[in-house]
């Protein structure tokens, strides 16, 4: 339990704290990458998603067994990001310099699959009270 609730609760943070930012940088991203975004609301709506699966990942590190349910989507929302990122890559429309935080996402997937089942049996062992 301990370990879901640490992971969850890493995911979190570091999930607010790197997407945040970003409600600055609009314009700056379009400079330093270019092409300039050309559908903001496409790229707010992105991060406004974004930052609510990290609240989302503070309520499960809040009670995993409670929330273990939503673990899979979390799963899914980490490794769709990772994924495209590394999809993305592999055809060369992806600055280098981006891939780190795919690893990052992936990484947590797999933390999160783990805190999946290793909550398992937390829930089994409190359901049978």
């Amino acid at each position: 339990m301990k370990f879901a609730k640490t992971v969850f609760w890493c995911a979190g943070v570091w999930g607010v704290l790197v997407l945040t930012p970003l409600y600055f940088l609009f314009d700056r991203i379009g400079r330093e990458y270019p092409p300039a975004i050309t559908h903001p609301d496409f790229f707010y709506g992105f991060v406004g998603v974004a930052l609510a699966w990290q609240v989302a990942f503070l309520v499960i590190a809040s009670d995993p067994a409670r929330f273990r349910q939503l673990m899979i989507p979390a799963i899914l929302e980490k490794v769709s990001y990772s994924g495209a990122l590394f999809i993305l890559f592999a055809q060369r429309r992806l600055n280098p310099a981006q891939l780190p935080f795919a690893g990052v996402d992936l990484l947590f997937a797999i933390l999160f699959l783990a805190a999946f089942f290793r909550t398992r049996t937390v829930a089994a062992v409190g359901a049978a009270r």
